[in-house]
């Protein structure tokens, strides 16, 4: 036991303490749930979990608590996800030996989980643990004599440091899609095995084709061989489901039950299966931390046409008062039962309503083959979610407010300690956090921190490692991007920040992009207009010097859920959703000089009534900046920009004064004011 620790006197000493407390839970049930709460991210309150017993761990004698938090750290301690680190050449040998025995020639390993969620639990990550791959993105064909693992653009170098050479080929997992692999590789007669759990409707259609034209074949498995040769393999997560207050959510959640419940009768369908947490977690207004960085409680629900909710979720879960919180409406059933209520709607032969964007195969194949109708839409919970109300706009609003305050202090700070060189990139992030946690309702970073310095800013989804860390140093440009999940709203800011004397080149691409951003920022545009007829406002300036950047400009936000939200977004790639009020979508143009500096400037926008204007033939709509964050002046070239452009960057920085400088100690207030100074033409 490290010092300072205290020791875990064994499960009859814990028995004792918990009968005297009054807890009813046996050991081996508690060990049970401690494996699950040690699978699940920790969360701001180590001692959080607790209430899982029926108890606030605040009223809790001082000896079981230290008793808890021992047996935890002691299960933490043997449970390991790898095994002594990562061995892909082992692992994928034993999974070659584990298909010989299953007679399959293959097996499709995604980087996905049941919901198809962007962050996974620790038990989902059957991806990294065979290969080592820790990107988010990716897929492996692993065959008897072959196999290949794909990834994007943004992970190419990453996979070579982590994967050996020749294991499995390394591709482009859009370039190169793998079911045009799986055609040309699966020989002659060869069974490839999925997990119908891991993957969409959509998928399997595409890969049985792929199968079939190697003249192969594509079968499910009732249990996923990674599992089976995944011998230390965490358990699924356990943390507190919590019920999100209305005063957060802006409206009850019977009220929206009502709601998506019509919306889906008036369609002839008779039930919905919401495979997506998100969905669950605002159709509920309920929130858990089974994943990193999203308050998701991992479950699936079917919604009635009647406006009564199945919800498949581990009771364990569950704080007390929940049940109460949920009300008659809301019925729980053991996750399970999902089969078994399934098929109770294709027996009676019900119209049931699937996303195949989120769907699994494993729904959509269960509910075809117990006689449902199945109808293929869209989730009825993603674009009202998206459709934030006043409340959660005025929360998102004070979450920014709070966020601002914690950026400020971090900027500050950065701009007295960098010329110095002595601050690394994951030192600057480390920091940042701790001004965020220090803040109210801050409930953890809503991503991974981007902090890239000099040439690791260039990499758009660049993560820092100790083996990939650079000091932020005079000379160079500072890139970070981060964001704090609070329990009023979701942040997301980037700001690129010069360190000594920036280049004209940097200045000339800066305020390209901050022409571009000002522009998005301030464009009106009529109703049915879609981020995509819109995107072009954030890169004329960069196309105009033969310039451009790689990734979409705007992507949807949540409310206290993803920081990443759909269906809305501002991109190149075609999109049919129109923007609608409420809507919150990122504004991040950005330019990257591969080996050089990466710049991104990030704000998040709402969408708003437009004030009516004189002869407007058709309501018009504009957007509401949200984030309050200063921009780097050492970067802006006013030459460059329109005197319409400098009244907005000073008109946006005096807002930033008015809100963040009342909560700021006398240096960082003082640094502010610099920072925000208008400038001139």
């Amino acid at each position: 036991m490290a010092t300072g620790r205290t020791a875990y006197r064994g499960d009859d000493a814990l028995a004792g303490l918990l009968s005297s407390a009054g807890i009813r839970i046996t050991v081996e049930d508690l060990r049970g749930l401690v494996a699950g709460v040690n699978a699940a991210p920790p969360g701001q309150d180590p001692d959080g979990w607790m209430i899982l017993l029926g108890a606030d761990p605040a009223t809790l004698p001082d000896t079981l608590r230290a008793q808890l938090r021992a047996l935890k750290d002691d299960m933490a301690a043997g449970d390991g996800v790898g095994g002594g680190g990562p061995d892909p050449v082992g692992r994928i040998a034993a999974l070659r030996a584990e298909l010989d025995r299953r007679g399959l020639a293959g097996f499709v390993v995604p980087r996905a989980d049941e919901h198809q969620g962007e962050y996974l639990p620790a038990r989902a990550e059957r991806l990294a643990w065979l290969t080592g791959f820790t990107g988010s993105a990716g897929v492996a064909v692993v065959l008897r004599d072959a196999g290949a693992i794909f990834v994007d653009g943004r992970y190419t170098l990453q996979v070579r440091q982590q994967l050996p050479a020749g294991l499995l080929e390394y591709r482009h997992l859009v370039d190169e899609p793998h079911v045009d692999w799986i055609a040309a590789n699966l020989p002659a007669g060869g069974r490839l095995g999925y997990d119908p759990w891991l993957h969409t409707v959509g998928w399997v259609e595409r890969a049985r084709q792929a199968a079939a034209k190697a003249g192969g074949e594509l079968v499910p498995v009732t249990d996923n061989p990674v599992d089976a040769i995944w011998g230390d393999q965490p358990s699924a997560p356990i943390a507190p489901v919590v019920p999100h207050d209305v005063r957060f959510a802006g409206r009850g959640a019977e009220d929206k039950m009502r709601d998506v419940a019509a919306a889906i009768a008036r369609d002839g369908v008779a039930a919905a299966v919401l495979n997506q947490p998100d969905s669950i977690a605002w159709l509920l207004n309920i929130r858990g931390t089974d994943v990193p960085h999203t308050p998701l409680p991992l479950s699936f629900a079917v919604l009635h046409a009647d406006a009564h909710v199945d919800l498949f979720v581990d009771r364990r879960k569950l704080v007390p008062g929940l049940e109460s919180h949920l009300g008659n409406r809301v019925s729980l059933r053991d996750p399970a039962g999902l089969g078994d209520a399934l098929d109770g709607l294709g027996r009676e032969g019900r119209k049931v309503l699937v996303d195949p964007a989120s769907a699994t195969a494993w729904t959509v194949e269960r509910l075809s083959a117990a006689g449902a109708q199945v109808v293929r839409g869209t989730d009825p919970c993603v674009l009202p979610k998206a459709r934030k109300n006043e409340v959660e706009l005025e929360g998102t609003r004070a979450a920014h407010r709070r966020d601002a305050v914690a950026m400020a202090r971090f900027l500050a700070w950065l701009a007295r300690e960098a010329p110095s060189g002595r601050i690394g990139e994951i030192g600057a992030a480390e920091r940042l956090h701790a001004f965020r946690s220090a803040g109210e309702r801050f409930r953890g970073d809503s991503f991974v921190t981007i902090s890239g310095a000099g040439p690791n800013g260039a990499v758009v989804h660049y993560h820092v490692t100790p083996a990939t860390e650079r000091r932020i140093e005079p000379g160079t440009l500072y890139l970070i991007d981060s964001g704090g999940q609070y329990d009023d709203g979701t942040t997301d800011v980037t700001r690129t920040v010069a360190v000594g004397q920036p280049t004209p080149d940097m200045r000339d691409r800066f305020t390209r992009v901050l022409k571009g951003h000002i522009a998005l920022a301030t464009v009106r545009f009529p109703r049915g207009t879609t981020g995509s007829q819109l995107d072009v406002l954030a890169r004329q300036y960069l196309w105009q010097a033969g310039l451009d950047f790689d990734h979409g400009t705007g992507h949807g936000v949540g409310s206290y859920l993803g920081v990443h939200e759909g269906p809305q977004r501002i991109s190149k790639v075609p999109n049919a959703v129109a923007l609608e009020p409420g809507m919150i979508l990122s504004n991040e143009p950005g330019y990257y000089e591969t080996g050089a500096y990466g710049i991104r400037i990030e704000n998040l926008i709402a969408v708003e009534p437009c004030a009516e204007l004189p002869g407007a033939g058709r309501p018009m709509l504009s957007f509401e900046t949200l984030t309050l964050v200063p921009i780097d002046l050492a970067l802006v070239e006013p030459g460059l920009m329109t005197a319409g452009e400098i009244a907005w960057l000073n008109a946006y920085h005096a807002r930033v004064r008015e809100a963040v400088l009342p909560d700021l100690d006398r240096e960082a207030a003082d640094w502010l004011t610099a920072a925000t100074a208008p400038i001139v033409a």
